[in-house]
């Protein structure tokens, strides 16, 4: 007599000599119970043996999807997503009971027989035959592991499941091959385990571990017999006995479960009926999945995190094996989250703007030359509900945001740092008048010149009559005055600033090019509030840039082992002088000292920003740092059409919003908490002579504005960043202004068709 393994079941030579006989049987067994046409018994019969030799002599297994973790800076858990909610365990961690359960129901003679069990083959055809219908299956627990393993590799492909399921001779044929091979390679401890981990027990549960937290609340090595008898019961029909849904059915499954373990000698009889008697126990947790169960408000950061996972060719060549990756899961993910920044960002915005408010905030945080990103929030939470948005408002479109706001004078240290490298003076002095016609020609980049239009020449004003130099760069740039920035990139030209913005990289969110206009200097381009705040890292880190990066290291788990991936690592490079950069850190050091940001200030630790308002306010920044946190607020109408003039936001009404105002204090209150405790880092400044000798005040007021607008003389908000002025002054609130000249066709988006390249007509 062959000697049999010690595993249990036949030998090789025992199931190579029965594969002829178990393919015709194959056959009847499909005739008989799942293809009710006899006449598929003989082609069977006549198949079996080449269907046999063509096939591969090894089964690819590919690795199970599990659920990926993704964790903050300090191994705090954000959040878990996957696409199959599935935790590999071995089989010491998988409760006895369970084991026995699965056993007795799905395949008794599991550890008698080999690959194939032809005596349940003969029983099932039998019984089924006697019956008229499909009454009983004979697939053995091995070929039901290797059915499972088919759909596992279809992943979430409808038509490669349903070939993965298919009724037919020669999948039949392929899956007895599979499992005597598997057989041979695993045994059948290792067989159990692998079923165990595989098989769907409904609820999003795959594998008995995910099925033992989601029924039970507890791990699959704690489940009781009665628990384990239910899990079991639950793998033939997982819609039909959902103990969630119809417990009535579920019950009846179980206690089947349960006389079957009594009859196989598992469990005594009056083990059975004890079992039978108790109530189901369910204590069920909800599936808990994907991004919009972040905690401290990290949603929209594990949505960055995902989308530089499918993005980042560090990942796989294509998009597609990003995604297998992904989707594969088992990833642990720690990223550069901060826990102490992130909470602070949610509590303040959650203190100044809430997510019914007419118009949202979005903040981000990053860490000075190394890119890192700290923290990142909005006001809106991750939802699909009403007030609720999957859009990150902070980032570019490219990666989940959307088409960008523009960031008004919040660009103008750009233009200012790209005309400090040209050489220019930090103590420049420009005429800097209430209101000018834009100059013209300017240089642009590709060689020719933007021109305003003679006939009909656009201008520019600043907030109000009383800004009127001259200025040097340092009381402009605390005040904000609109005239003599535009002086500024039409003296240095507008390609300098736009080659220094790409430096600092400072992109347009919806990814098209920075057209060559001289109103890119007030921030007529749409930005990101990530790339603001990155941009400004680069002034906190004196002139290095860096790349924004999320992902501190990823490790994956395959099988019973863990590897680390590769991940995307940050780039830096210089962008300008330390010179620079320390001359433009001194002049936005006097906006938060005496100039429009005094609202944002941090009180004794050194802090440096700019405020923004634009395009007849319908977004206001502020973006600062100290040297070592960088952060930007925006607030506004993600759809661009509630303009912030006679609203309320966060239960405080408002005439009309400044960057100061709103922005700024948000700014203020997220920083100080995540800095608090941090070291006090003082900035490299540079001493700036004053360019003119004339006392004009500190200015109170906001960007472009000198105060609220009830002492007179102020001027009201003006379009674009005061690119038109507002009103004449005089006290008290005014009627919202209108521009007073028409804008050529493409000066703001390089669209016109003039014959100077993309910078508007000439």
């Amino acid at each position: 007599m062959p000697k049999k393994r010690s595993g249990g079941g036949l030998s090789p030579t025992q199931q190579a000599a029965k594969f002829l006989g178990v393919s015709v049987l194959a056959g009847a067994v499909l005739a008989g119970i799942a293809l009710p046409a006899v006449g598929a018994l003989g082609l069977a019969a006549k198949g079996s043996v080449e269907s046999f030799d063509e096939l591969p002599a090894n089964m690819k297994t590919p690795p199970l999807s599990q659920r990926t973790t993704i964790l903050d800076a300090d191994g705090g858990q954000i959040a878990t997503v996957y696409s199959r909610d599935r935790t590999v365990v071995p089989l010491k961690d998988v409760s006895p009971y369970m084991q026995k359960a699965i056993v007795a129901i799905e395949d008794s003679r599991f550890y008698q027989h080999g690959a194939v069990d032809l005596k349940g083959v003969l029983r099932a055809l039998n019984k089924n035959a006697r019956s008229g219908e499909v009454a009983q299956g004979a697939s053995t627990l091995t070929q039901q592991y290797v059915k499972n393993v088919f759909v596992e590799e279809a992943g979430d492909d409808p038509t490669k499941v349903a070939q993965a399921t298919q009724q037919t001779i020669g999948r039949k044929i392929r899956e007895l091959k599979y499992a005597i091979q598997v057989e041979e390679e695993l045994g059948k401890k290792k067989i159990l385990e692998n079923y165990l981990n595989i098989t769907f027990f409904g609820q999003q549960a795959y594998g008995v571990e995910a099925a033992a937290q989601r029924y039970f609340s507890k791990s699959a090595k704690e489940l009781n017999v009665q628990e384990a008898a239910l899990l079991a019961g639950i793998v033939q029909s997982p819609s039909r006995y959902d103990p969630v849904n119809d417990e009535a059915e579920a019950t009846k499954r179980r206690n089947t479960v349960l006389r079957r373990m009594a009859e196989v000698g598992d469990i005594s009889r009056a083990q059975a009926a004890e079992a039978m008697k108790a109530p189901l126990g369910l204590k069920v947790s909800k599936p808990k999945n994907g991004c919009i169960t972040a905690t401290k408000g990290a949603g929209f950061f594990c949505d960055y995190v995902r989308e530089v996972f499918l993005n980042d060719p560090v990942f796989g060549k294509s998009k597609e094996e990003r995604a297998k990756v992904w989707n594969q899961g088992g990833l642990t993910i720690r990223t550069t989250m901060d826990p102490q920044a992130q909470d602070a960002a949610q509590r303040s915005i959650k203190d100044h703007v809430y997510k019914s408010d007419e118009v949202a905030t979005a903040a981000s945080i990053i860490q000075p030359g190394t890119g890192k990103i700290l923290a990142m929030g909005q006001s809106r939470p991750y939802g699909f509900g009403k007030n609720e948005t999957q859009i990150n408002l902070s980032v570019d479109q490219s990666m989940g945001g959307g088409m960008g706001y523009q960031p008004g004078s919040t660009f103008k240290p750009i233009v200012a740092a790209a005309a400090l490298e040209d050489g220019m003076p930090a103590n420049k002095v420009y005429s800097s008048p209430y209101e000018m016609p834009y100059p013209s020609p300017v240089a642009a980049c590709d060689g020719r010149n933007w021109k305003n239009d003679p006939a009909a020449p656009a201008e520019v004003a600043n907030e109000n009559k009383s800004e009127v130099g001259p200025y040097d760069m340092r009381e402009a740039t605390a005040k904000s005055v609109n005239t003599y920035y535009v002086q500024m990139i039409s003296d240095i030209g507008i390609c300098p600033v736009t080659t220094m913005a790409k430096k600092m990289g400072v992109e347009r969110a919806d990814g098209d090019k920075m057209p060559q206009v001289p109103s890119i200097a007030l921030g007529t381009q749409e930005m990101s509030p990530l790339t603001m705040a990155n941009a400004y890292a680069t002034f906190a880190s004196r002139g290095m840039y860096c790349t924004p990066v999320a992902i501190e290291s990823i490790s994956q788990r395959v099988g019973d082992s863990t590897k680390s991936l590769q991940v995307p690592k940050s780039t830096c490079s210089r962008a300008m002088s330390e010179k620079t950069a320390d001359t433009i850190n001194t002049l936005l050091r006097g906006v938060v000292e005496d100039g429009t940001g005094k609202k944002a200030g941090l009180g004794s630790r050194p802090s440096a920003g700019k405020t923004g308002t634009t395009d007849e306010r319908y977004a206001a920044w502020f973006v600062g740092y100290t040297p070592n946190m960088a952060g930007a607020v925006w607030v506004g109408d993600p759809a661009h059409k509630r303009k912030m003039v006679g609203i309320t936001i966060g239960g405080v009404p408002y005439g009309k919003v400044f960057g100061g105002e709103v922005p700024g204090p948000i700014w203020g209150d997220m920083m100080s908490g995540a800095l608090e405790g941090k070291p006090v880092e003082n900035f490299n400044t540079v001493h700036i002579p004053d360019g003119v000798n004339r006392d004009r005040g500190d200015g109170n007021g906001d960007d472009d504005r000198r105060d609220d607008g009830d002492n007179g003389g102020n001027g009201d908000g003006g379009f674009i960043g005061g690119l038109v002025g507002g009103n004449n002054g005089g006290g008290g609130d005014q009627p919202f202004p209108t521009p007073s000249f028409s804008i050529p066709e493409g000066f703001f988006r390089g669209q016109g068709n003039g014959g100077n390249g993309n910078g508007g007509r000439g």
